[in-house]
């Protein structure tokens, strides 16, 4: 059983996606799950986890539409700055036994802090209420800053650090990331996703990618780090087939057990999703 816990898909004609500018013009068009399904049979992925391209209600709810056994969860998104529109919209998800948890561009919002205001907060605490998880998108060391000081006031909340909190991969030193990771990892409602590093690292390159990913599974342990596509992002670097033989070899020192972990047992514990 492996489970892809980051995939994305978007239509054009239902949907805005600002930052899909002609400057990622070779992903500026429409991706269905039609067209990822049989990439993500090849490569024997058996579930997968459905994550939020917009801030918008529209990009969750074309989420929610796709009909596949396939689909084991989605990360949609709500108001987060609006803590009575969240617990609405939460409401409203809830209706669907995929809704697993949320996320929010916050890599796009001009305040670095954001993630710290207090309304935000108090709409996390309606996640943690619920049992749902939070995805953050770390970019800057201020959003793991930002995630740490999370993870402490909300403990009972699951935190999932996607594309492993943004590693300075070819930089000449891996600090403050490393040493970001390392606090995240001490709290145990963190989990990191192994996603979008290809893109990250330029391509399909191993070599240049296993240092962040063996310090990610030193202090996380395979039981907190989960594996993540982002189809159809890293079709930036290269084909879904890429991706996939990229984390198997970034994965074959692991022993069996571990490596059940990372392709499975990780995204179950993260997104609560059943167990096979």
């Amino acid at each position: 059983m492996t489970i892809d816990a980051h995939l994305h898909l978007w239509n054009l004609e239902g949907v805005a996606y600002p930052w899909l500018t002609d400057a990622l013009a070779p992903i500026n068009r429409t991706f269905t799950f039609a067209e990822a399904q049989p990439q993500l049979e090849r490569a024997g992925v058996d579930r997968v986890v459905l994550v939020q391209a917009a801030n918008s209600v529209e990009d969750s709810a074309a989420m929610f539409a796709v009909s596949s056994p396939l689909v084991a969860g989605v990360v949609a998104w709500v108001d987060l700055l609006d803590p009575a529109a969240a617990s609405r919209q939460l409401e409203e998800w809830a209706a669907h036994p995929s809704f697993v948890g949320v996320r929010h561009l916050i890599h796009d919002e001009p305040d670095p802090d954001w993630l710290g205001r207090a309304e935000v907060h108090e709409s996390l605490g309606l996640l943690a209420e619920r049992g749902l998880s939070f995805d953050v998108i770390g970019v800057l060391p201020r959003h793991l800053e930002h995630a740490v000081a999370l993870a402490d006031e909300l403990p009972s909340l699951r935190l999932v650090v996607d594309h492993l909190g943004t590693p300075p991969v070819g930089a000449p030193s891996a600090e403050p990331w490393s040493g970001l990771l390392s606090e995240l990892a001490r709290r145990p409602n963190v989990f990191v996703k192994l996603s979008g590093l290809t893109t990250l690292g330029g391509g399909a390159d191993a070599t240049r990618l296993r240092p962040y990913v063996e310090h990610a599974l030193d202090v996380f342990g395979a039981s907190r780090v989960l594996y993540g596509g982002d189809w159809p992002v890293s079709t930036l670097a290269g084909p879904y087939a890429e991706t996939w033989a990229t984390t198997e070899e970034l994965l074959a020192g692991l022993s069996p057990a571990e490596r059940d972990d990372v392709l499975t047992r990780s995204a179950e514990r993260a997104y609560d999703l059943p167990t096979d």
